[in-house]
C-alpha cells in the first residue's frame, strides 16, 4: 500500500489518534467516507453521459 511497511502504517494511525483524539476520528472517517462516495457517483455519471454521447454519436450515423 502506497510502499508503506506495518510499521509506518502504525506510527501514522498513533500519530493522528493523538492528534485528534478517539472520539474525532468515526466523525473524520465518515466524512471522508462520504467524499469518496460523492466522488464515485460524480465519476460514474461522467462515464454515463460519454457513453450517451457515444451512443447518441452512432445513431446519428
Amino acid at each position: 500500500m502506497f510502499g508503506l511497511g506495518t510499521q509506518e502504517i502504525l506510527i501514522i494511525a498513533l500519530i493522528v489518534l493523538l492528534l485528534f483524539g478517539g472520539k474525532k476520528i468515526p466523525e473524520l472517517m465518515k466524512g471522508l467516507g462520504k467524499g469518496v462516495k460523492s466522488f464515485k457517483e460524480g465519476m460514474n455519471s461522467l462515464e454515463d453521459d460519454d457513453q450517451d454521447k457515444k451512443d447518441d454519436d452512432k445513431s446519428k450515423e
